[in-house]
């Protein structure tokens, strides 16, 4: 996997700038442009292909070990019960005492179950957007460990009934699922077990080797297309756990500030220091790259082909950017577009004095 990433590089180099970022004056502006729903099925072709366990198993990560059990938590007890309002209930109220100092030393950026101490180091599972983690605290120093395991296939439970941290391994109770679209609500998804009764395990030196020591383990950059033996990825001298960027050196340039202006906008909230959240954007335009962003983010190629094997089976990008549409009678102004999960925006972009004038030209909200 790690040769991913010179594809995408190659790949990303075999067009021009013209191509990755505009849209030709001859084309169709609305065939380039789908609305959130089309988008969302799009994405889940690749997720829904027909997966069975043999598939699963001839795909899964080499590190990965499994094992099947006799005796187990089933995907629907699981499932069931935490959804159950009354358990839901009683868990919250533990919560907050059980995880504060993951919460703390993670600022929230995890949601945690099954605590766990050994020797001097704590660990939790933690889930996000992105995936599944092991997380550690030792010597009150936070780290956290991505599995590589696509939540479209791999279904990790609520409640493990043994410890995840065992003899030198991760041992977490699972089953097999596919995800399963909920008519009528684009973006909702819920999952059905294919197979029950699985122990999936990892070596935790498999898990926590970080080749080039940057703070994030080498499944993880191999997951999402960073060079796991170089701290710096895209080389701007900033390490890629503290980059915000990490993937493409950032430039300053007008059609750079649009993508920018165009981002999800979270407020006042600081997320420049949550080193494992990322906002995850498909796109092959080098403008939209080469952004300074207030938080971490990175892109995955528009071409399936190119994309690493994590990102093929896995839908982790919840926003987008479209591409640049200019107007055929004035150089200054533009057409783009931006969709979240339930909504879509359609902007007239003039470029004046050196500033973009934004003007919503259309766009729907579910």
């Amino acid at each position: 996997m790690r040769y991913l990433f010179l594809l995408f590089l190659i790949f990303s180099c075999s067009k021009n700038i013209e191509d990755r970022c505009f849209i030709s004056s001859d084309d169709n502006w609305a065939k380039h442009f789908k609305n959130d729903e089309d988008l969302i099925i799009d994405n889940h072709d690749i997720q829904v292909q027909k997966y069975d366990v043999k598939k699963i198993i001839a795909e899964k990560p080499d590190y990965l070990q499994i094992v099947n059990l006799k005796k187990f938590r089933n995907f629907k007890k699981d499932s069931l019960e935490s959804k159950s309002e009354e358990i839901m209930e009683k868990r919250w109220k533990e919560y907050d005492l059980k995880f504060k100092n993951f919460n703390d030393k993670f600022l929230k950026q995890f949601t945690f179950s099954n605590h766990q101490e050994v020797g001097n180091a704590m660990y939790a599972f933690g889930r996000n957007k992105l995936g599944f983690w092991l997380c550690k605290i030792e010597n009150e120093k936070p780290s956290a460990y991505f599995l590589g395991l696509s939540f479209s296939h791999y279904y990790i439970n609520e409640v493990q009934e043994k410890p995840i941290v065992n003899n030198g391994f991760l041992e977490l109770e699972g089953s097999f699922v596919k995800i399963v679209k909920v008519p009528g609500l684009p973006g909702y998804d819920d999952y059905t077990a294919i197979e029950d009764g699985k122990l999936f395990q990892i070596k935790l030196e498999d898990l926590i080797k970080d080749s080039d020591n940057d703070g994030y383990n080498d499944i993880f950059e191999n997951s999402f297309g960073l060079n796991p033996n170089n701290k710096d990825t895209d080389g701007d001298g900033m390490d890629d756990f503290n980059d915000l960027n990490p993937m493409f050196k950032s430039e300053k340039n007008k059609f750079t500030q649009l993508y920018e202006m165009l981002l999800p906008d979270y407020g006042s909230e600081n997320l420049s220091n949550e080193n494992y959240y990322f906002e995850i954007f498909i796109s092959d335009c080098d403008y939209f790259h080469q952004i300074s962003p207030k938080y971490h983010v990175l892109f995955s190629p528009e071409d399936s082909k190119s994309k690493t094997d994590f990102l093929k089976v896995t839908d982790v990008s919840s926003h987008g950017i479209g591409k640049i549409k200019r107007n055929k009678n004035n150089s200054n102004i533009f057409y783009i577009k931006e969709w979240g999960n339930s909504s879509s925006t359609d902007y007239s972009a003039e470029y004046k004095n050196g500033k973009w004038i934004l003007e919503i030209a259309g766009g729907y909200v579910t």
